[in-house]
């Protein structure tokens, strides 16, 4: 069985549970249940135990543990609960950050690692953009070190292992003797905030991270969920003078769709209209588990995710490039905009793709001990804080952009000016229904065939690199929801829906 993709649930499991490198995901109270969610954080924790030590035979203080965070949302309290009561079954302590990001679960599971002298995994409690009613578990395996971070989502032979125990019912549940204890962690997220304002001094951006918000105005658009309060930590401790925070009641109910998209952010009364009617010079959006970040200029216009990856990297190089250190690598997938390509080349930098997935990223990351990394769905990567998607850490840094204390150089820059900075591409995306993943085999094969005279690769579903046109395009099942993703990328958008036209009628 393969965790690259999607797995069905085994034969008498409710419909429309999802299994992959982003682990399980689930309609609460169907397909996602306290019987599967205790099951699947049980198989995980026998995973991590017996990987630990091939001994059965441990004391109290030799047991493995897993840090636990959930993204905020209505109905989680089941999964919450359930998840640690198949934890501590599975004979591993749990530690419990109640309501919190998965960044900030990843940067805990590397400071309860270092601390505690015995392994440490995580376990982050999210189906992160997907609707209401869906929940999930996500896992996190501290493996390999990068620039001192280590947990993040599993490899995908890893993540294959735990499906496995999933599917054939075995847990590996401990007698009483052996049962885990839990234990609360209330620090976890101004850890995290210090992590990032640590990493802002040493890589050389800011002396004084209090002083980047200096006559900056922010809005904020946590959700209603887990970023809520990271985020008003964060910009709080860089001194932004004034802060509009919509979206972060403790209702766990999102006040609209949870993707941070256009459509989504530019609603009557949504994060475009605040920003506009509070002057205010960025506008910042988290989905539910606060991995991603949209982010909205100065007008009120929503500049797209790919920017904040681009961006984010663009303060990062220019810190780096008076390092005197050799030529920095950065990671990203197939689907990410050649906008990262143009920054790295700005800097003498050089850019690795991957597979879509955040497990392959990091995994290509630490192979190559990379500098910077991310996806082009708002997640930056910066291992100088955590090695998972960090909406956080792009907050910072893109103050830094703006700031007069930072990379304005004494002046403010705007939101608008970074981007004309920029070479523009427009991308187009669209999805297609599936009732299982396999059935995109067909319409794969027939996408590579129509692109053949151009660069294919079947790495991840059918890449077609249109370099003539500056554009790509790709096609791929999705890991985590029942779809088929067509995305494009051309100079203008008309390009871009022409190639896609051209996909789907080689599909038909």
């Amino acid at each position: 069985m393969s965790a690259h993709s999607a797995q069905p649930a085994p034969a008498n499991a409710p419909a429309a549970l999802m299994l992959s490198v982003s682990g399980c995901r689930g309609i609460v109270g169907a397909s996602l249940t306290p019987e599967v969610a205790a099951r699947f954080a049980g198989a995980f924790s026998g995973f991590v135990r017996e990987r630990s030590s091939p001994s059965a035979e441990r004391d109290a203080g030799a047991r493995p543990a897993i840090v636990v965070g959930r993204d905020g949302r209505r109905g989680c309290e089941m999964v919450h609960h359930a998840a640690i009561a198949g934890i501590i079954g599975a004979g591993c302590d749990a530690i419990d950050l109640g309501v919190a990001m998965t960044p900030t679960v990843a940067v805990a599971t590397d400071h309860h690692a270092r601390s505690r002298g015995t392994p440490v995994a995580g376990m982050v409690l999210t189906a992160s953009h997907n609707p209401q009613v869906w929940n999930g578990l996500k896992c996190l395996l501290p493996e390999g070190s990068l620039h001192g971070s280590s947990a993040a989502a599993p490899r995908a032979d890893l993540a294959a292992q735990v499906i496995a125990r999933f599917t054939s019912n075995a847990p590996g549940l401990v007698g009483w003797e052996s049962i885990g204890m839990v234990e609360r962690d209330d620090a976890a997220d101004q850890r995290h905030v210090d992590h990032v304002l640590d990493a802002l001094a040493i890589a050389g951006l800011c002396d004084d991270p209090a002083a980047l918000g200096a006559g900056l105005g922010v809005a904020v658009d946590s959700v209603n969920a887990s970023g809520s309060q990271g985020a008003r930590l964060l910009l709080e401790a860089l001194g932004v003078e004034e802060l509009l925070h919509i979206g972060h009641e403790s209702t766990g109910l999102f006040p609209h769709p949870p993707e941070p998209t256009a459509e989504n952010l530019s609603l009557p009364g949504g994060l475009c209209d605040a920003v506009r009617e509070g002057e205010a010079a960025v506008g910042f959006a988290q989905d539910p588990d606060a991995d991603r970040l949209a982010v909205i200029d100065e007008k009120g216009r929503y500049i797209g995710e790919e920017y904040t990856l681009a961006l984010s990297a663009m303060a990062i190089l220019e810190a780096h490039a008076t390092s005197g250190q050799p030529r920095p690598a950065l990671v990203t997938n197939l689907s990410t905009s050649r906008m990262l390509d143009d920054v790295a080349a700005r800097f003498g930098a050089r850019v690795i793709r991957t597979p879509v997935g955040e497990a392959n990223v990091v995994e290509a990351m630490k192979r190559a001990g990379a500098l910077v990394g991310g996806e082009g769905n708002g997640g930056l990567i910066w291992p100088a804080v955590t090695c998972v998607r960090d909406s956080l850490a792009s907050m910072a840094l893109f103050l830094w952009l703006l700031s007069p204390a930072g990379g304005g150089k004494g002046r403010i820059r705007t939101v608008s000016e970074l981007v004309a900075s920029i070479p523009a591409y427009a991308i187009r995306k669209r999805k297609i229904d599936l009732a299982r993943k396999d059935d995109a085999a067909p319409s794969l094969d027939k996408v590579a065939r129509a692109f053949s005279t151009h660069t294919v690769d079947r790495s991840d579903g059918v890449w077609v690199d249109l370099v003539e046109r500056r554009a790509w395009l790709h096609v791929r099942a999705s890991n985590t929801e029942p779809i088929m993703r067509l995305i494009a990328e051309a100079p203008t958008a008309d390009q871009a829906d022409a190639i896609l036209d051209a996909a789907q009628a080689a599909m038909a």
